[in-house]
């Protein structure tokens, strides 16, 4: 009987050993997807070579130790036969060891093959399987089999020398012996360090399995027409049916030349005679066996084949890899051919995928020269300038010259110089940092957080991870999608919105249950979620609407006004400008909600910290310069965030309240006036009591007989507040009854519930979350078990109060497939997001009611 600690049972290898055929017992689960789609073909009927599968058990004992019976495995097999081995994960995605071709070649084989196929193609496979056999197996030096010039016989004895020097004794000649270090070398590479935590990066679990399949090999070599290819029946960088591939002949006597990409062609004489040309029948085969994996299979197929003296042999078929624009058009024809149903097609999309097609990306293949990387805050690639200040920012855009505005952080100040960049990187910051959420509405590709990069900002210079100096005018790329910072301008490719995206967007809204409205700030913004079909505007910041140079003077009058009166002069010079943003907003989304949150942040934000800052705002306010200072510095807060900013600022200066209220209620009268009526929602930021609802409700609502009476028009308007608080969350049964709706803010909830500031957290969130502190950025996917829990409780207790108060969240997880699923679980009507991430939130809420609706039909059943 066996003490202490259980010891491990490592299962039978030899029972793991199965003969691919019509009715053997393997899964993708135990076997891998390769050898599945191996039996798959096997089915069809197609001419596949013989093929052993070791399933993830066997291949786990392999690399413990405990090997399967070789000789019996090679009975399976015919004599003569060189054989191949090709890992079989679960996911093609999480990689695997590299094939190893050729095994059973050794001086008997070669002298055999001479004979049969030539004596130069003979020696070529022979030196090739050395060399793989050295560099992947033996584990000997590279660079001794890699730098082997010489071709033929004269290249192998080179290569069977350095072997056995380099490993003291002869290239192993007993085809057994080579299988079985073959076998036991890919089994231990794929449960090594290294593999394993490059799998799980790509989203592979732990204890991922491999499978191998061992395969007879298909040589395409002989006296007739003979050669290997492979063949796919669309183009994989759109998605469009193109017959493409590639062919390389190799029949005696004649030359092989270049292989030529996109279509399939005989590389041998000047006249490039197509395989349909030179073997009509076998490309008439190909075709048909292309078009039968696709209709059986269910999906765009890659054929890797053979074919020796006009018989053609499948060797593998692979899942074509596509771009994501690709692929929703390969999902799309597939439906539209009755191949897959309409909801099949809209599951087979991942929803972050399709941030490819909304922005433009770094070409595939483009050589990237990374010079630092921080967190990608918003996607896509932008190649411009360095300049160090909004102001050359603007400068460089009059010039016509795309620029990179590079900043420590980005502040409410720097919004025009984001506007004017094409793209933005910052030392700090988070996926809820201004630069961050900023960049995102505007679709404004944006690294944060790059804290590994020295920013000089008074030296203009910018230094890479590696100590490299660069200077205003540089050129760089950011690459917002993987959080790079690239040396120069690496080739992109435009974003590409076509017909097969809306169809499948179209079919995804008529899955989906919960509503996807937008977060926008200006008429760029609404025209964008307009166009991406949102539901409406979730949240539209009015603080970025009095950065305008125009506006941003009579704003800091009124900072510094000392009277209410004073206060209400310079708000009146607003308050046109703001009565026309809001005009323009309902008449670009008519027929759709607009939620307006009342001014939130803390008055400092519109005050100069500079010098030169405050000697142009004494000149502006004809007031000297210490009396600026003076008051510049009253205003500082300890923490300005949780300070007087919100609703406390609505109560205790309510002046600004009462004017952006006016506006609203006048652009609601004049945007009715041409359209559809509007029934604009006002929302109240930062409510931690019901008295705050109590206190402003009373002044808009007489603000709104107010425009009642002096345009003697009639309208209605929706109050509600944004729950941003932990208190809101827990006191909503007293908040609900007061208001129309409660928008959960989560930017601001997990800031105050971890106590983490959001413009500071990068700094040290990437080491909590690679030591497992915490799973994912929780400024970046909602904490389901802390903040997600007030969340609940504030919707089960504010629905409690109030059962027709419509509930929603409007942080930036609302564009969090994850953050999607909790808030449908818990009820909530809808959930807003920038502009660019409308598409990606519509695309996972289908999913999640699909994936729901099947659970249950199974259930049922």
């Amino acid at each position: 009987m066996t003490t202490g600690a259980a010891v491990q049972k490592i299962p039978d290898p030899n029972a793991g050993v199965t003969l691919i055929t019509p009715s053997a017992k393997m899964a993708t689960p135990t076997h891998g997807g390769r050898a599945k789609c191996l039996q798959r073909l096997v089915r069809l009927d197609l001419p596949v070579p013989r093929t052993v599968a070791l399933s993830f058990d066997t291949v786990h004992a392999i690399a413990a130790g405990q090997l399967p019976d070789i000789a019996q495995m090679l009975q399976s097999f015919d004599g003569n036969a060189l054989l191949c081995v090709r890992p079989s994960s679960e996911d093609p995605d999480w990689g695997g060891p590299s094939a190893v071709l050729n095994i059973g070649m050794n001086d008997d084989r070669l002298a055999i093959l001479s004979r049969d196929i030539g004596d130069e193609a003979a020696a070529a496979l022979y030196l090739r399987f050395v060399q793989a056999y050295a560099i992947h197996v033996a584990r000997l030096d590279p660079d001794q089999f890699d730098e082997i010039e010489d071709t033929g016989r004269a290249g192998l004895r080179t290569a069977l020398l350095a072997y056995e020097d380099e490993a003291e004794e002869p290239f192993p000649q007993d085809p057994a012996v080579q299988l079985r270090e073959v076998l036991r070398s890919m089994a231990r590479a794929w449960e090594g360090t290294t593999a394993r935590l490059l799998r799980q990066a790509k989203g592979a679990p732990v204890d991922a399995g491999l499978g191998l399949v061992v395969q007879e090999m298909a040589l395409g070599l002989g006296r007739g027409e003979c050669g290997s290819g492979v063949l796919q029946l669309v183009n994989s960088e759109t998605g469009q049916p193109l017959l493409t591939g590639r062919y390389l002949s190799q029949s005696q006597g004649r030359d092989a030349l270049r292989q030529r990409h996109r279509s399939l062609y005989l590389e041998r004489d000047p006249r490039g005679a197509s395989l349909q040309d030179v073997a009509p029948e076998a490309f008439d085969k190909l075709l048909a066996y292309a078009d039968l994996m696709r209709q059986r299979l269910r999906e765009e197929m890659q054929i890797e084949f053979t074919i020796r003296e006009g018989a053609v042999h499948i060797l593998d078929g692979v899942r074509v890899e596509r771009s994501a624009r690709a692929a929703v058009r390969i999902a799309v024809r597939l439906a539209q051919d009755g191949i897959i149903s309409r909801p099949e097609a809209v599951m087979r999309i991942e929803p972050r995928a399709l941030s490819e097609l909304l922005h433009r990306q770094i070409a595939t293949g483009s050589e990237r020269d990374v010079i630092g990387r921080g967190i990608a805050a918003s996607p896509g690639a932008a190649t411009g300038r360095i300049v160090f200040s909004s102001a050359e920012a603007q400068a460089s855009a009059a010039r016509g010259e795309a620029c990179i505005l590079v900043r420590r952080e980005t502040s409410p100040e720097d919004i025009r110089g984001m506007h004017a960049a094409v793209g933005v990187l910052t030392e700090r910051g988070g996926m809820t940092s201004h630069a961050a959420v900023i960049g995102r509405g505007l679709g404004l590709p944006c690294v944060v957080g790059a804290a590994r990069m020295g920013f000089q900002v008074q030296q203009k210079t910018l230094v890479g991870e590696r100590g490299r100096i660069f200077h205003e005018g540089d050129v760089i790329t950011l690459d917002g999608t993987s959080g790079e910072v690239l040396l120069g301008s690496p080739e992109t490719i435009e974003a590409t919105l076509d017909d097969a995206f809306q169809t499948l967007m179209g079919w995804a809204d008529a899955a989906r249950d919960i509503g996807i409205r937008a977060n926008a700030d200006t008429p760029a913004d609404a025209a964008t979620a307009r166009r991406f079909m949102a539901q409406g505007i979730g949240l539209c910041r009015t603080e970025h609407m009095f950065f305008d140079s125009e506006r941003i003077t009579p704003m800091r009058e009124m900072i510094f006004a000392d009277t209410p009166e004073d206060r209400q002069a310079a708000l009146a010079v607003l308050l046109p400008m703001q009565r026309a943003d809001f005009t323009e907003l309902f008449r670009i989304m008519e027929g759709l909600p607009v939620c307006i949150r009342l001014f939130d942040p803390p008055l400092h934000e519109f005050l100069p910290h500079t010098r030169a800052g405050l000697r142009d705002l004494a000149e502006a306010l004809d007031l000297p310069v210490s009396d600026v200072t003076r008051r510049v510095e009253a205003l500082t807060e300890y923490n300005p965030m949780l300070g007087l900013r919100g609703v406390r600022l609505g109560i205790t200066v309510p002046e600004i309240y009462d004017m952006q209220a006016r506006a609203i209620f006048e652009a609601t009268l004049d945007a009715s006036r041409d359209g559809a009526p509007v029934v604009p929602e006002i929302m109240l930021p930062l409510v931690s009591a019901k008295r705050e609802v109590e206190l402003l409700r009373a002044r808009i609502d007489a603000v709104a007989a107010a425009v009642r009476a002096e345009r003697g028009a009639s309208f209605t308007f929706r109050l509600g507040v944004m729950a941003e608080t932990p208190r809101a969350c827990l006191r909503a049964d007293e908040i609900a009854p007061h208001c129309q709706f409660l928008s959960f803010g989560t930017n601001d909830l997990t800031q105050m519930t971890y106590g983490l500031s959001r413009d500071d957290a990068g700094r040290f969130m990437s080491d909590y979350v690679q030591q497992g502190v915490f799973a994912e950025d929780p400024f970046h996917r909602l904490d389901i078990d802390g903040v997600g829990e007030l969340v609940a409780a504030g919707v089960r207790r504010g629905r409690a109060a109030n059962s027709g108060v419509t509930l929603s969240m409007c942080g930036e997880h609302g564009g969090d497939p994850e953050s999607i699923a909790f808030c449908r679980e818990i009820g909530m009507d809808y959930v807003s997001c920038s502009p660019f991430r409308v598409p990606v939130a519509r695309l996972a809420a289908a999913q999640l009611a699909l994936r729901e609706a099947a659970m249950q039909k199974t259930h049922e059943r």
